[in-house]
């Protein structure tokens, strides 16, 4: 692990280089200019509320001058990674699975992950009937969508108690990825055991009459694991390193705003899911759910790496991860440094 993330910090140094060389000489003018408009992605979920508030409360906009800023939502990470590979989005808030699968599957060039979000807000929640793993044997169990975060935590929590899954729905435990404001549908009408889910759902679930079985920060050391991420396509990065910081400085500003005014931000994330979903959140649920994260904008690059394994060991990765390049906080740090913060090692 501390041979990677050296390569890793090996590999931010020699971005930067190449970063500070993009602002200089005739010939890279172009390549640095700023964009008509630059697209970003977030989820309607607690563990994105970095970037719904930096959205939401002009932050964003705040820092890209005349560039125009355009938002889309996605379910889950897959999706909005698609997105992004597609080039439909510049850069996206997004969980590490899909984040870590998109950048091993393109060797290493679609996506550099900027900054973090979020950790924790993410639990398995059970019919109070199920008293352990076991339980589930037979038993169909919700995920948001197939190969997101949750969906990888869930199959490699399985598999370390014994249990098999596969990606096509069978094995001893049947995964049913569905959006989340479908679990909390299907869990209220018993057509689904339970879900590893996001924030608010989680709480959702708890509140129809569920129990959680697995909080996920107790399987992480320190408790202490990245769920949101910040990822750049890295073509993007490199041809606008002044639109991605002004995205940085936003998103600080949010993770500022969460800090002292928590309700304004929870109304933020709330009006949000409500908008996307259909389905309003009460404030106190909202509240609750706040309580099982906290906010950083450190990725938490060691936990990058064990989910990446974690998605191998599943099946949803088919070759052993590397993640040399994977994460870039040279921008990230310049913007602590200015601001008199410490600095995020890799």
């Amino acid at each position: 692990m501390s041979r990677t993330l050296a390569r890793v910090a090996l590999v931010v140094g020699a971005l930067v280089a190449t970063l500070g060389m993009s602002g200089c000489g005739g010939d890279t003018q172009a390549a640095s200019a700023a964009p008509l408009v630059v697209r970003v992605g977030y989820f309607p979920n607690v563990t994105h509320a970095t970037g719904i508030v930096a959205d939401k409360e002009g932050f964003f906009a705040k820092y890209l001058g005349k560039t125009k800023l355009v938002v889309s939502t996605f379910n889950a990470g897959p999706d909005a990674i698609e997105a992004l590979k597609s080039g439909a989005l510049d850069a996206t808030y997004v969980g590490p699975g899909p984040a870590t699968t998109a950048f091993i599957n393109s060797g290493g060039q679609a996506l550099t992950v900027v900054a973090g979000a979020a950790t924790g807000g993410t639990s398995l929640v059970v019919d109070p009937s199920i008293k352990s793993a076991t339980d589930l044997r037979g038993k169909k169990v919700s995920t948001p969508q197939l190969g997101n975060t949750q969906d990888i935590a869930l199959r490699y929590w399985l598999k370390q108690k014994g249990l098999k899954t596969d990606l096509q729905g069978g094995g001893d435990v049947s995964v049913f990825p569905q959006a989340n404001a479908q679990i909390v549908s299907a869990f209220k009408q018993k057509l689904i055991a339970g879900a590893w889910v996001p924030e608010p759902y989680a709480t959702q679930l708890v509140q129809a009459g569920g129990k959680v079985l697995v909080d996920e920060r107790d399987l992480w050391p320190a408790k202490k694991f990245a769920i949101t991420v910040l990822a750049v396509r890295t073509d993007f990065l490199k041809a606008h390193p002044q639109t991605v910081t002004a995205l940085l400085s936003g998103d600080l500003d949010a993770s500022d705003f969460i800090a002292k005014a928590p309700a304004k931000s929870q109304k933020d994330v709330g009006d949000v899911i409500a908008k996307i979903s259909g389905k309003p959140v009460k404030a106190a649920v909202t509240a609750t759910a706040w309580k099982q994260l906290a906010f950083t904008v450190d990725p938490v690059a060691s936990s990058l790496l064990t989910g990446a394994q974690h998605a191998y060991q599943v099946g949803v990765l088919k070759n052993e991860p590397k993640l040399d390049g994977l994460v870039n906080l040279a921008l990230l740090n310049q913007l602590l440094k200015e601001r008199g913060r410490p600095v995020i090692t890799p």
